[in-house]
């Protein structure tokens, strides 16, 4: 094999945990419109804040477990005793913030509901439903965070959401096909690209 061919079929250099090149080939970039999908990928990112995306990932089904497969109805209804519960189980980053972040999320995505619209139907707006397929040679060439991002942010917090900083907020569209930020020579590229 050349250094050429070896070269295109590299996948994207932050894939290194057996976890993360799973999440990777199978997850990343992938257009995703489930409203309890998208739900947990702006708390999971929320969450990555200060830590690893290893580290979220291994704790993935903790999350799914107590925050009731991020269904925003049932994560709503949570009280402060809930947020004292979750406080205590490592299943999850024990982040009083990130926890409390969560089910305000859900309350604004309950109240998006009330005025005829989805989470899904907003952000996937915000690219007029069509993924953003960038060009990027090498994983440095990558932007934490974007003027859409940046504006997708403001807005959101507008609309009385937390913990959505423009950095989070473009790991979410990342990691919800909004965005199809693989390296070029990822073959997971080319592949992100058909699923338009």
């Amino acid at each position: 094999m050349t250094n050429k061919t070896k070269k295109t079929n590299e996948r994207c250099a932050w894939a290194r945990s057996e976890a993360e090149i799973a999440y990777h080939d199978e997850e990343w970039g992938v257009p995703q419109r489930g409203e309890h999908h998208l739900f947990e990928m702006l708390t999971l990112e929320g969450a990555q804040a200060g830590l690893s995306w290893s580290t979220i990932l291994n704790k993935r089904e903790g999350y799914r477990t107590l925050f009731k497969k991020f269904d925003p109805k049932q994560v709503a209804e949570f009280t402060q005793d809930d947020v004292e519960r979750l406080m205590l189980d490592a299943s999850i980053v024990r982040n009083r913030l990130k926890i409390e972040s969560t089910i305000n999320n859900a309350k604004a995505i309950l109240e998006l509901y009330t005025q005829g619209t989805t989470f899904s139907a907003l952000m996937w707006g915000y690219v007029d439903d069509m993924p953003i397929t960038n060009q990027f040679a090498t994983m440095k060439d990558l932007p934490a965070q974007t003027d859409l991002s940046k504006f997708i942010s403001m807005d959101l917090k507008k609309r009385g959401f937390r913990f959505v900083g423009p950095t989070v907020i473009y790991a979410m569209m990342q990691a919800c096909g909004m965005v199809n930020d693989h390296v070029r020579s990822c073959p997971r590229h080319s592949a992100c690209a058909k699923m338009k």
